[in-house]
């Protein structure tokens, strides 16, 4: 985090340092209860229970989580999102689903002030808020977006199977100009 940025503090105190954890969780390959466990680094502390509660609450929905930000974010792989505000997109949208004291708009204007404070671009912010505000209509519609996120991440699991089954069925062995992987046959000279 910047210390351009003015201080910060409560909430979004706590947000901040649930992202920094959840960042280096993801860049370390470990757990956010790993991360917790060991040394960590904040940019201001301590760490509060609310920081500490959406760390761990994000990690422990991530697959949810992450399924309802794929089906929202449509022709943008969550992988190809920066890791800074994919995060930002995951603490909010646990808030907005496991944090029944805290108004979606909350977690949604919280989020994009993030973004703009820390995103990856000027353009953070706009998306942040469009595929939270995406979600939001969903849910609004009495939709269950964790269950259309995992219907949609099932679907395109579907596809890239068939996709794949496709690829394979039409190369046939006589395609392959040579004989054990390694080495080039005289039959495909």
């Amino acid at each position: 985090m910047s210390s351009s940025h003015k201080h910060i503090g409560g909430r979004t105190l706590s947000r901040c340092n649930a992202l920094q954890l959840l960042f280096q969780a993801e860049a370390s390959g470990r757990s956010v209860a790993d991360v917790l466990s060991g040394e960590y680094a904040l940019s201001e502390g301590p760490l509060d229970e609310y920081g500490e509660l959406l760390a761990r609450g994000t990690y422990e929905h991530l697959a949810d989580i992450d399924a309802v930000l794929s089906e929202a974010s449509r022709n943008w792989s969550l992988s190809r999102v920066s890791a800074t505000d994919r995060n930002l997109l995951r603490i909010a949208l646990f808030e907005i689903l496991y944090v029944d004291e805290v108004a979606s708009a909350v977690a949604i204007d919280e989020c994009v002030e993030l973004a703009k404070a820390f995103g990856s671009s000027e353009e953070s912010s706009r998306f942040v808020n469009g595929i939270l505000g995406r979600i939001q209509t969903d849910i609004d519609a009495g939709v269950d977006v964790v269950e259309k996120g995992h219907a949609h991440a099932a679907a395109e699991a579907e596809e890239r199977a068939r996709q794949q089954a496709a690829h394979e069925q039409s190369f046939g062995e006589d395609d392959y100009p040579y004989d054990d992987g390694d080495n080039w046959s005289e039959e495909g000279e």
